[in-house]
């Protein structure tokens, strides 16, 4: 359910959404798209991993609840820092657990998450494709097996990433005014 202020607004400020899944579901596409469509901020969570994280997870080696800590904090500050400037952003971020959720909401309370979720197969045809990102197909499984989906009782929308992305977009737009 969107929170009245989400509904009152029209236009995507105000609104903060992460875009969550698994590597190789389109987080970064749909949260660029979303971000685009809201006119607000768009952040890359790929981004906020520290060196380490990167190097780790080009090795093909699963990142730990302790490697995660310092960029889950980086990016729940940002959320903060938007929440507090009263402005939107969206932000492509894995956010596989729900204490990593729960952490995120700490930084906003209304932060809405929309779970891309789908087949096994097709995340790993795409991740196949990607060109230049470092997180190996390797890691796909370890991450579907961290994966705790959104709850009943948390904020947001989980999205069949067989469908197009335009559709995807226009899914969690929707959702706004249910």
């Amino acid at each position: 359910m969107a929170s009245p202020s989400d509904v009152s607004n029209p236009s995507g400020e105000g609104r903060r959404w992460v875009i969550m899944g698994v590597c190789g579901c389109g987080k970064s596409t749909i949260a660029a798209a979303l971000a685009a469509a809201f006119d607000v901020a768009f952040l890359e969570g790929d981004a906020y991993h520290p060196a380490p994280n990167v190097v780790k997870m080009s090795a093909g080696v699963p990142l730990t609840d302790d490697d995660r800590a310092g960029w889950l904090q980086a990016l729940a500050n940002e959320i903060g820092a938007a929440r507090e400037r009263g402005t939107g952003v969206v932000v492509s971020c894995s956010a596989l657990k729900r204490r990593y959720r729960d952490l995120l909401r700490q930084a906003d309370p209304n932060l809405r998450f929309a779970h891309l979720h789908g087949p096994r197969g097709t995340i790993a045809a795409r991740m196949q494709t990607r060109i230049g990102h470092y997180m190996p197909i390797t890691l796909l499984d370890s991450q579907l097996r961290d994966l705790e989906p959104l709850q009943p009782d948390e904020a947001g929308i989980t999205l069949d990433i067989t469908q197009p992305p335009e559709t995807l977009v226009a899914s969690v737009i929707a959702s706004i005014n249910q």
